[in-house]
């Protein structure tokens, strides 16, 4: 009989940074290590990250890390992960591992699987099954215990039309849920959509109605990470004589990748160059991207882009999913390219791009597979409570359905779910640029303070001998006012700061550390007085 743990480093109660733990007696398995996009309040954050404090300290235990599918939410975090823990192993399909190839992770820390190939660690095994989703070789993992499998579907939905490294295997599927399972963890995040999800991904008659009725140059925005979007794309550009340009280095790497290794079939003579961007009848594909969304198509509107100079007689289609934090830019985007005379064209409302299960493929994943235990993952809250609705509707017991957030961990012994609570602290590691090292968030704040309130900056200079004011006080400002137009106030800064200087200098000693102190607090007071806004002050007190 085994020992087992389950708990969640990022995933539950958020969109992203999925990464699950599965501890069976002595060994962890770590389920997928995303990152999370973050939003304007986090003000220059690129995107955050578990921090991986619990996997570094216990890193001679993990036997790896199994990546389920080529979306950053699952993978992204993976280089982090290897800088941290260099020996770590990484288990993924071959597209998986391309894709974290091309995106700067080492190919050497990652070992290449292939769906439906048992991959043993002692007593315990691992087990990927192919699933279907929006990038090629998607799978779910099934870990073998002597208590039970352990299964994690990772991003899903359940259709049959979805062929070759599309294709789900639900007769393994099954097999797995008449052997035994002990536990499934199950994405939620479209657990409130009634019915299917498929057949609303199946886009083909829109792209060949969208490419067949504008005979203008047609622009497609894309994502790179959903290539059954692209490739669909493809599939109706081929029908017609009209070339297809793949604008920037990113999707063009994912597309020469994808048709190198047979996972896009697209003729050669279909793909143009630069030569034909102008071209009346070109179909131009540009790649959007979730940490700058919507980047490229505004350097296009302004002007600023190198290649695409747009007219009236172009069409724009946005052809990736839409998110909600996003949509005030979206609508502001629309609004200035109608301005510009250009058409856009949307997903219709009763299609969509993003492959999640809704309630139906649900139930069905939880039908097949008979867990004892169900437990809602990957997504905010509501859709975790929505997920363990379904299961409710199925007869599970409420004390059978587990909902955790980040950190509160599940202990089973023997089978059996321990009522005892634990829980391991998992803070948020939040990366700038390409440093992996933690922002953190008293630079959020000071960030917060200057985007909203601007900051000044008072200089002076004093006499190293006779201890007297050289130079300044001088005043400089960013964001708080117009030095130019307020005068009077720029002149009792300085009358402020030399009242501070003279009360805290005498013949043999400068008080540098009160100065500052109190050159901010007065400063902070009066202008809060005068104008109820709160700049942050920096003070620089030098002597020569």
């Amino acid at each position: 009989m085994s020992k087992i743990k389950i708990f969640g480093m990022g995933g539950l109660n958020e969109n992203g940074k999925n990464t699950y733990i599965v501890e069976v007696d002595n060994d962890i398995f770590v389920l997928d290590a995303g990152l999370k996009y973050a939003n304007d309040s986090m003000f220059g954050v690129d995107y955050i990250i578990p921090d991986y404090d619990y996997l570094e300290k216990n890193q001679k235990r993990i036997k790896g890390v199994f990546i389920t599918h080529a979306h950053p939410e699952s993978c992204g975090g993976v280089g982090d992960l290897i800088k941290t823990i260099p020996s770590i192993k990484v288990y993924a399909t071959k597209y998986t591992k391309n894709q974290m190839v091309l995106n700067g992770v080492d190919e050497s820390k990652i070992v290449e699987i292939k769906p439906h190939r048992k991959i043993n660690f002692g007593s315990v095994s691992v087990f990927p099954i192919q699933v279907n989703h929006s990038v090629p070789e998607s799978v779910m993992y099934v870990i073998n215990t002597p208590d039970g499998a352990i299964c994690y579907t990772g991003d899903f939905i359940v259709d049959p039309s979805m062929k070759d490294h599309y294709h789900m295997d639900l007769g393994r599927i099954a097999y797995v849920g008449k052997q035994g399972v002990l536990a499934l963890l199950i994405e939620s995040s479209f657990s409130e959509r009634i019915g299917h999800t498929s057949p609303s991904h199946h886009l083909s008659s829109f792209f060949k109605k969208v490419i067949n009725k504008n005979d203008g140059r047609l622009i497609f925005s894309v994502l790179y990470t959903h290539l059954y979007t692209i490739e669909g794309i493809f599939n109706i550009a081929k029908t017609t004589n009209r070339k297809v340009i793949i604008m920037g280095k990113k999707l063009q790497n994912v597309i020469s990748m994808a048709r190198k290794d047979g996972y896009l079939d697209v003729p050669d003579h279909v793909i143009g160059d630069l030569s034909n961007v102008n071209d009346k009848n070109a179909i131009l594909l540009i790649c959007d991207d979730r940490e700058n969304p919507y980047f490229v198509i505004e350097k296009i509107i302004k002007g600023t882009d190198k290649y695409i100079k747009l007219t009236e007689e172009d069409t724009i289609c946005f052809a990736e999913p839409k998110y909600d934090e996003y949509e005030k830019l979206f609508v502001r985007i629309q609004n200035e390219l109608a301005m510009l005379g250009v058409k856009t064209i949307e997903i219709p409302k009763d299609k969509g791009i993003s492959l999640h299960a809704s309630s139906e493929d649900l139930m069905i994943m939880m039908s097949l597979l008979k867990p004892k235990y169900i437990i809602p993952v990957k997504a905010d809250y509501r859709y975790m409570v929505g997920n363990a609705n379904l299961a409710d509707n199925l007869g599970y017991k409420k004390e059978d359905i587990i909902l955790k957030l980040n950190g509160e961990v599940i202990n089973i012994v023997d089978k059996k779910l321990k009522p005892e609570s634990e829980k391991i602290f998992i803070d948020d590691i939040l990366i700038d640029g390409t440093s992996a090292e933690d922002v953190g968030d008293l630079v959020i704040k000071d960030r917060e303070v200057l985007s909203e309130n601007g900051i000044v900056l008072v200089s002076a200079t004093l006499c190293k001998k006779t201890k007297e004011l050289l130079v300044g006080p001088e005043v400089t400002t960013r964001g708080f006012i117009y030095v130019k137009d307020s005068k009077e106030m720029i002149d009792e800064i300085k009358r402020i700061s030399v009242e501070v200087i003279n009360n805290n200098v005498t013949k043999n000693y400068i008080d540098f550390n009160n100065i500052k102190v109190e050159i901010r607090e007065k400063l902070g007071k009066y202008f809060y007085h005068e104008t109820e806004c709160k700049p942050m002050i920096i003070a620089v007190i030098q002597e020569v």
